[in-house]
């Protein structure tokens, strides 16, 4: 079992906060000790790219990539001994984002609590079921107590699991993506930041939990040797092995 996961933010609609979001998320693992965590960018926009060029931490790591060497990379960043890799995806639904979801430990669906994300999602979800790759939506950029949240949050449910934090609307995030930060070293202390830490535990719970199967399926049980009566072994021809 490989000791390194690989997070991959999707969506199909663009303003999502695909980017945003694996951003701060790539910042909290490492922050939460998860590291070293490396950042990918294979939106052509190259959005979560210009937003690492501004950082003054060093902290993530960020891995040039494309997609047709996507595996070659992957691989180096096992071979460095990076822990977590997070994935940031254009707005589109193509075979080569399904390719890079091919490579996740988990998806990350970030979805706006609104009719137009909502109907988006469909193409999303169909490529992490032909994938079989574990899915999670992520509410994002919600308006506090209002009614949207909730029935798109029982909406997402009918299709798989939602986040059970949600990231409300706060200009903090905008402002942090200006310079390279991210609302945990803009405002630590702030309901923002708040709501990071608490998506990243959660994502993190799911990763482990997924290893721990992963681990337990790869345990070989040995089978119990066939004896007679005087101790000795004999054949276990015609017999089920228990």
């Amino acid at each position: 079992m490989s000791s390194m996961r690989v997070v991959v933010f999707a969506s199909q609609k663009g303003g999502s906060g695909k980017t945003t979001l694996a951003g701060h998320i790539g910042v909290q693992a490492e922050l939460a000790g998860a590291g070293p965590v490396a950042l990918i960018d294979t939106d052509p926009q190259g959005s979560l790219a210009k937003w690492w060029n501004c950082r003054e931490a060093v902290t993530p790591a960020f891995i040039h990539s494309v997609f047709t060497n996507l595996v070659h990379d992957l691989d180096e960043a096992r071979a460095q001994g990076f822990k977590l890799v997070v994935i940031d995806t254009p707005p589109a639904v193509t075979k080569a984002i399904s390719e890079v979801i091919s490579f996740a430990d988990l998806v990350v669906l970030p979805t706006r609590p609104s009719p137009h994300d909502l109907r988006a999602v469909g193409p999303t979800i169909d490529i992490c079921e032909a994938r079989k790759k574990p899915m999670l939506f992520a509410l994002n950029a919600a308006t506090a107590r209002a009614k949207i949240t909730m029935e798109a949050a029982v909406a997402l449910s009918q299709h798989g699991t939602v986040a059970p934090v949600t990231i409300h609307n706060r200009t903090d995030f905008a402002a942090s993506m200006i310079d390279g930060r991210t609302v945990m070293e803009i405002e630590p202390d702030g309901k923002s930041a708040d709501e990071i830490r608490e998506l990243w535990e959660y994502i993190d719970a799911r990763l482990l939990r997924r290893d721990m199967r992963a681990a337990e399926s790869s345990e070989v049980v040995p089978l119990r040797r066939n004896v007679n009566a005087l101790g000795r072994e004999v054949p276990a021809f015609g017999r089920r092995a228990n």
